[in-house]
Order: C-alpha cells, then structure tokens, then sequence
C-alpha cells in the first residue's frame, strides 16, 4: 500500500505541483478543448491560448506577492 501510495503523491506532486489553480484552470481548458471538438467545432488554437493565459495570470499572482 505504501507503494501505491507513494505513486499516487509523485503523480499529483507532478501535475499540481505548487499552484493548484493553474493545473484546474487547464484541466477546464482541456474539457472545453474536447466538448467543442466533439461538436465539430475547429479549436486547435484554444489550448495554446489557454496555456498562454494560464502562464500570464500565474506570473502575474506571483509577481504580486
């Protein structure tokens, strides 16, 4: 169990790591990415700009403090 443990905080450690915020903002991104996609919609350049927006408002929140 220890192991499984161990496993399962390298693998949130990776994906959250410090700021929660940014890794729910483009998991969000992620999702809207794949419903319009479901819907036929052309969004390619959604998570690009997603990420970018993500970085600008992470940068600027530790700026700030």
């Amino acid at each position: 169990m220890s192991r499984l443990r161990a496993f399962a905080h390298f693998w949130w450690e990776f994906v959250v790591g410090d700021d929660w915020r940014v890794a729910a903002s483009l998991l969000v991104a992620l999702g809207v990415t794949a419903a319009l996609a479901h819907s036929d919609v052309t969004v390619w350049w959604l998570m690009p700009l997603a990420v970018l927006a993500v970085l600008y408002l992470s940068l600027r929140r530790a700026t700030r403090s």
